[in-house]
């Protein structure tokens, strides 16, 4: 492809992201917060010395439970692996004197850039213990599905499904 054609493709996706992932990248597992809340600041704090999680020993359908406070407010939370095969990454606006290097317009580009990654994430509640059933657990779930439903179809597996079905139809008709 050359550079006319890579700026198309650009400008078409909207932006790019490098995952480039060098020395620099830090890794943050066991520090990735999915809090109940929205938090309208974006500049230093002292996280660790206000948000200070605690295991309870409680352990709901195979989910050990955590317990912390945010301004206040008792949540209960979790901590989820990633599966097998995927990782986690905080992304980062590229500084626009990288943009600019590229030939297009800082206008027309959004850069983003590796700044850590992450292989578990824990997630909060509010007023309930986490659960098999919360929405966060079971977007992980799409997971799986997106797998079998990408999957290539083998001969041999079709055999046997075809077969499986003829056999249910058959008992069913009895």
């Amino acid at each position: 492809m050359d550079a006319i054609e890579e700026r198309v493709a650009e400008k078409e996706s909207g932006g790019c992201i490098d995952l480039c992932l060098g020395e620099a990248v830090v890794d943050l597992t066991g520090h990735i917060h999915q809090l109940p809340c929205c938090i309208k600041y974006n500049g230093p704090c002292s996280v660790s010395h206000y948000f200070k999680p605690k295991h309870t020993g409680i352990e709901v359908e195979g989910l050990k439970v955590e317990e912390a406070f945010f301004r206040g407010r008792k949540l209960q939370g979790t901590t989820i692996h990633l599966p097998e095969g995927y990782s986690g990454f905080v992304l980062g606006k590229k500084s626009s004197n990288t943009t600019k290097s590229t030939g297009t317009s800082e206008g027309n580009m959004n850069r983003w850039e590796t700044n850590a990654k992450f292989q578990a994430i824990t997630f909060w509640n509010h007023d309930n213990l986490p659960s098999q059933d919360d929405s966060y657990v079971r977007s992980f779930h799409w997971l799986a599905v997106s797998k079998a439903l990408h999957k290539p179809a083998m001969a041999e597996d079709l055999r046997v499904a075809s077969l499986a079905l003829e056999q249910e139809l058959c008992t069913s008709e009895k």
